[in-house]
């Protein structure tokens, strides 16, 4: 499979069997995302590989859904704001952008094994940082959900804006 496809195959599953993710999956995907670019390579983020059933009844009362707590594995990433690269001209903080980075590789990594995810941002960020007695400079900034699509979860299509509304040619 070429790039092309496999972004075209990747999509938010909201679905999962009950088949776990074996740890040689999981050792893939923290590698691939361990991989990723962030600016001037300060890797500002931590993850938390959230498996045991007490983690995982932890952080479904961050994000109450039921379709969430059918995942067998979760990955909470955190921004590292005492790690973080900012930006002198304006004071824009860049550890958003690095660890978007890393979740997307972390999500392709999934796709190619055939494993499905989904990126939640709407979660209590909070109640997540108190539950996982995280340092005061970590930020959860997104939960993925991690497992085997169910057999009836098919791919959406993705619809997209053409290129020239979106491309700029100078």
């Amino acid at each position: 499979m070429n790039f092309l496809q496999l972004v075209e195959q990747r999509c938010s599953v909201r679905q999962y069997s009950d088949t776990p993710v074996s740890a040689e999956q999981i050792d893939y995907l923290l590698a691939c995302m361990r991989l990723a670019p962030s600016a001037v390579n300060l890797q500002p983020w931590h993850f938390y590989v959230v498996q045991s059933e007490e983690a995982k009844a932890r952080l479904r009362q961050c994000y109450h859904r039921e379709w969430f707590a059918s995942a067998p594995l979760y990955i909470i990433g955190c921004i590292r704001h005492d790690q973080e690269w900012v930006r002198r001209r304006d004071q824009k903080p860049h550890g958003d952008i690095d660890i978007a980075i890393a979740t997307e590789h972390l999500c392709l990594a999934a796709t190619e094994l055939g494993l499905g995810t989904c990126w939640v941002c709407n979660f209590d960020a909070a109640l997540c940082h108190d539950l996982f007695q995280m340092d005061a400079q970590e930020e959860p900034a997104v939960l993925i959900p991690i497992g085997h699509p169910a057999p009836e979860v098919k791919p959406a299509s993705k619809e997209r804006k053409p290129l020239t509304d979106i491309i700029t040619t100078c």
